[in-house]
């Protein structure tokens, strides 16, 4: 049998693919692997791959290659923003991890992914104001909100209320995005206290304004954990909320529009909603008792776990790892966090994948006390800024993303 075994690197090379590739022929179930040692190595079966390969072959012309991109197949765009490493996202050349590792704020991140440029010090983005009436939006979420709604009524308030944003060169872009981000950071207030919305934008951070907005508070570690955060969560290459903010982009859409579609694809359940998804897990578990229970019930009903299993990060996402030792040290008795660590742990037992940085958000939005589902949130705060990026390139291509459709008779 350990013949017909190939490495990562053997079973890539033969496919003629990148890593990332075959690892997202895994995670379609294309690619069987087995377990190899004692650690997290893996290796792959030589017929699937074989038979892989003369599948690829049968299918001709460019419409054949086009369709698998679609599937976390080969590259469907030029980018220039992040490249995916088995170490995490790479942003212009920098890891990830090693930029929240050493501390470097999230305004620097931001334009880094913008300008190709890191500043050397925290760029300072002054809002005076948040663009629209606080209230008037407050009084369009309904109870219980849910935390992408304020964000989701700001985007188009803050566009009527913008005769220039019609404007696509890169200044009038970068403006109107660092005015954007902080903005949004405070507009999380609305749904829990719309008075903490001005304090927040004053917070001197987006960081900080995320603090303020969520818990009122501006304690030192919080607002650090928060930072390291949304360095993590910048950009993640072209992801299907990044796609969306393109295919917007595109066509012409301002940023504001453009950041709604991306905002619009987050909501949904298989993006964003992972986070939701993953605490309606927490609360099914209950205690940490019952972890494995859990894990081994969902197996024998063949149920899929939520927030497990990455198709670019086969042997684990190295973005869930800090953020999750953020949550271990700022709040290690917490419920939630010890129910999260005791399911990471039940999976590991039971040779299932590791975790995504969305059970790592569960974690950490438990040991900040971020009220509930708010993981979402500074996940779309973070992400905001690869989106502008992707709006930016996008506007710099200058075409249209108009892909066709291979008519299928029903």
């Amino acid at each position: 049998m350990a013949g017909e075994l190939l490495s990562a690197a053997e079973a890539a090379r033969l496919l003629g693919v990148k890593l990332p590739t075959l690892y997202a022929y895994v995670s379609r179930g294309l690619i069987r692997s087995r377990p190899w040692g004692e650690g997290r190595d893996r290796r792959y079966l030589r017929a699937d791959i074989t038979q892989l390969k003369a599948r690829r072959r049968r299918s001709t012309g460019a419409s054949g290659a086009v369709s698998g991109a679609l599937h976390w197949g080969e590259p469907l765009l030029e980018s220039s923003i992040t490249r995916i490493d088995p170490q995490g996202p790479v942003y212009r050349g920098r890891l990830a991890v090693e930029l929240a590792h050493d501390a470097v704020p999230f305004e620097s991140v931001a334009e880094l992914l913008w300008t190709k440029a890191l500043p050397a010090t925290r760029p300072a983005w002054d809002v005076a104001e948040l663009g629209v009436a606080p209230g008037r939006i407050a009084l369009l979420l309904g109870r219980p909100a849910s935390p992408l709604s304020p964000l989701a009524l700001l985007l188009p308030a803050l566009a009527a209320a913008d005769p220039g944003r019609f404007d696509c060169a890169a200044s009038a872009v970068l403006h109107r995005a660092r005015t954007l981000v902080p903005r949004m950071a405070a507009a999380l207030a609305l749904p829990i206290a719309a008075a903490r919305t001005e304090p927040a934008l004053r917070a001197g951070s987006v960081a900080a304004a995320v603090a303020m907005a969520t818990r009122g508070s501006q304690d030192r570690d919080l607002v650090a954990a928060i930072d390291q955060t949304l360095v993590l969560l910048a950009d993640h290459e072209l992801n299907v909320s990044a796609f969306a903010a393109r295919v917007a982009a595109s066509a012409g859409a301002d940023l504001y529009g453009s950041v709604g579609a991306a905002l619009a694809a987050l909501s949904g359940p298989k993006h964003g909603g992972f986070v939701e998804r993953i605490e309606a897990l927490v609360a099914e578990i209950g205690n940490p008792g019952r972890a494995r229970q859990v894990v081994h019930e969902r197996a024998r009903r063949g149920e899929h776990v939520p927030g497990f299993g990455h198709p670019l990060y086969p042997h684990g996402d190295p973005r869930a790892a800090p953020v999750l030792t953020l949550a271990r040290l700022l709040s290690p008795r917490d419920p939630t966090v010890r129910i999260v660590f005791t399911l990471i742990d039940a999976m590991r037992e039971a040779r299932r994948p590791p975790p995504t940085i969305d059970t790592a958000l569960v974690a950490l939005g438990a040991a900040l006390g971020l009220p509930r589902a708010f993981g979402v949130a500074l996940f779309a705060v973070g992400r905001t800024a690869g989106w502008v990026a992707h709006v930016l390139e996008q506007y710099e291509a200058d075409f249209l993303i108009r892909p066709r459709a291979r008519y299928r008779e029903e």
